[in-house]
């Protein structure tokens, strides 16, 4: 599997399957990629409806035939523009196409539907994107179910962790490997991962990357 950072929050996820991650493209400062270059997509995966996110799911969905998984809300939002949708809530697993997707809690606050995070399993790796969220108990139940490889993390402060609470998730999780996100997009937001790799030592592996940079599992 093919990690890439496209910057913020989004991730593409490429295997036998291509997933695509938060989409906020159009109007990111920092967006590898124009939304009108996404192509060959198999799903679009949505955490929570908050404009940096939610982002330009709706037109990719509608130009490439991905397929939209996302919490009921946001699903059904989409159906309304006839995109193909796997509607999903907290605690849910759905399978397509040898992909499976779970979708796990988040403390944070999205419009008119509950944040999420989601662990994806594709091709014996098991991704887990924390989407937004604050420190939560839930992440430690994670390792009973999972074998985590790579977590995701947002570690920018004031709207999600800062460093020293996303390094607490990545142990709790029991993650291998990390990957920081949502910072140094905005003035409001950590400009870059420094601390976060400083409090990482001993925990697990990480990996900053700037956007457009990918690495292999």
């Amino acid at each position: 599997m093919n990690i890439r950072w496209l910057g913020h929050s989004c991730f593409q996820l490429t295997g036998t399957k291509t997933v695509l991650i938060d989409p906020f493209l159009t109007g990111n400062p920092k967006a590898a990629i124009r939304a009108e270059e996404v192509k060959d997509l198999d799903f679009l995966v949505v955490t929570h409806g908050h404009a940096d996110h939610l982002g330009d799911a709706y037109p990719i969905a509608e130009r490439t035939g991905a397929t939209l998984v996302s919490i009921f809300e946001i699903t059904s939002a989409a159906e309304e523009r006839k995109i193909n949708v796997e509607p999903m809530n907290i605690g849910g697993t759905v399978e397509n196409g040898g992909v499976r997707f779970h979708m796990v809690s988040a403390a944070h606050s999205s419009p008119g539907s509950t944040p999420t995070g989601f662990v994806i399993e594709m091709d014996g790796w098991t991704v887990y994107h924390m989407g937004d969220t604050g420190l939560i108990p839930d992440m430690e139940m994670l390792p009973r179910y999972f074998s985590i490889d790579v977590a995701l993390v947002p570690i920018g402060d004031r709207f999600t962790m800062g460093a020293a609470s996303a390094a607490e998730a990545v142990k709790m999780c029991g993650a291998k490997r990390a990957v920081p996100m949502h910072f140094g997009t905005f003035p409001l937001i950590a400009p870059n991962a420094d601390r976060f790799v400083e409090r990482m030592r001993g925990v697990a592996e990480v990996k900053v990357l700037r956007p457009g940079e990918s690495f292999d599992l």
